[in-house]
């Protein structure tokens, strides 16, 4: 998830113009090409929320043929094979469908799926990458999650556009 430095994924209205940034942090990295391709590449399956879909579609679908599962409880359709819709229960999705098939799911936005998969015990890291800009209000990454959970500090990254990425691991809970 990208969010702003005080949390918001997006503005009030939905906008995520602000997403781009031109401030410059010398000691921070550029990933090449071939780095960014690398990263994608490994990538086998996303999960992502109805808000999320349409708006990738509408920013120009950067998941290729990659299969996409859409979390929703409307009746949404799409020519694109290798998106699929589903409404049912997360637990039964991720260990029954996705797991057996896939080794490298990403979840890739959604306030309130990101939110439920933690509470579900369904998520292995939180990648969070945060902009340097403080929108002020939109719609929170975090917020009321309704459970305290333990986070491991996995790997820190700063990048030249001043973007900083947190990448924890969640510790599992003891049934």
């Amino acid at each position: 998830m990208v969010s702003s430095l005080d949390g918001f994924i997006s503005k009030k209205d939905g906008n995520v113009n602000w997403l781009t940034s031109t401030d410059h942090y010398e000691k921070g990295i550029t990933l090449s090409e071939e780095e960014v391709e690398a990263f994608i590449k490994a990538i086998d399956c996303y999960v992502m929320g109805s808000r999320t879909y349409e708006k990738a579609l509408e920013l120009g679908w950067p998941y290729g043929e990659v299969p996409v599962i859409v979390l929703t409880n409307r009746d949404l359709s799409s020519n694109r094979e290798n998106v699929t819709f589903y409404a049912g229960d997360l637990d039964e999705l991720v260990n029954d469908q996705l797991k057996p098939k896939y080794r490298n799911i990403w979840m890739v936005g959604g306030a309130m799926i990101t939110k439920d998969f933690i509470r579900l015990n369904l998520a292995d890291d939180i990648i969070i990458s945060i902009m340097p800009v403080i929108l002020g209000e939109g719609t929170l990454f975090f917020d009321y999650i309704g459970q305290e959970q333990t986070l491991h500090l996995k790997d820190v990254t700063t990048y030249r556009d001043g973007m900083v990425e947190l990448w924890y691991e969640i510790v599992k809970k003891e049934n």
